[in-house]
């Protein structure tokens, strides 16, 4: 007599098995993405920099900008100038994070109509900061090339946008995480996905060897896995796994 074993499959025990991978991945990725966006390190020299600053704010109260004033209209009012034309006076015992007005004049190089009162001076609002304490998106960094995973982060110059106030030194150095590529294509991966990541195609190709294991003996989770990952491929979430970027 042949005797037939039945395995059961418990569906709630397995998705909430799947679910439970995926927010350990998710969380992984987003310590990563964290560690790579490091504060700034001044240096010595940077650190001097700055005490010469905010010497010099608490004696003049000027703002430095960059020279170049050649995209400067000159005519309109001084009042609808932008910031990068105007010369802006601070006071250096002003409180860290908390919005301040200041009053600017145009930078020598630049000639604007007086307002109806015949002045030249107009007041802005700005937060209370030095140009190295914006936040990333408000800089332009110089990137390097030929980085790689060695090189997880480098340092380069950093400029603030001309329409941002602040104190101090506009261009600056600082840590920036490394843009690197191993060559993975977003378009390659997220096809893979699609077509065979149900058998975790798309995670070995991407690097991670132990969820696609996983996927690939749970049947892409049965589906519920697969479009997961569908979704976060499709939304640049799931990388590959050396932390380079797709092509």
């Amino acid at each position: 007599m042949i005797t037939r074993r039945c395995v059961r499959i418990n569906t709630r025990s397995v998705v909430y098995l799947i679910m439970s991978v995926i927010l350990t991945h998710i969380r992984i990725t987003q310590t990563s993405v964290n560690s790579n966006n490091p504060e700034v390190i001044l240096t010595k020299l940077e650190k001097t920099s700055t005490d010469n600053d905010r010497n010099a704010l608490t004696i003049n109260s000027g703002n430095k900008f960059p020279s170049d004033t050649s995209h400067c209209p000159n005519d309109t009012l001084c009042s609808d100038l932008p910031n990068s034309c105007l010369h802006c006076n601070y006071n250096a015992q002003c409180i860290y994070g908390s919005e301040i007005n200041v009053t600017c004049s145009p930078k020598t190089t630049v000639s604007c109509l007086p307002d109806g009162s015949g002045g030249t001076e107009s007041k802005r609002k700005t937060i209370c900061r030095y140009c190295y304490q914006t936040e990333r998106w408000e800089q332009v960094c110089e990137q390097k090339g030929g980085c790689n995973s060695i090189d997880s982060q480098f340092k380069t110059n950093c400029t603030v946008n001309a329409e941002i106030l602040c104190m101090g030194h506009r261009t600056f150095m600082r840590k920036v995480p490394c843009n690197w590529t191993q060559g993975y294509r977003w378009s390659t991966t997220l096809i893979l996905s699609i077509t065979l990541g149900g058998f975790g195609v798309d995670r070995f190709f991407l690097g991670h060897w132990q969820e696609g294991i996983g996927k690939l003996f749970s049947f892409g989770g049965l589906g519920v896995w697969t479009l997961i990952d569908v979704l976060l491929i499709s939304l640049h979430y799931l990388g590959p796994a050396d932390g380079s970027l797709y092509i």
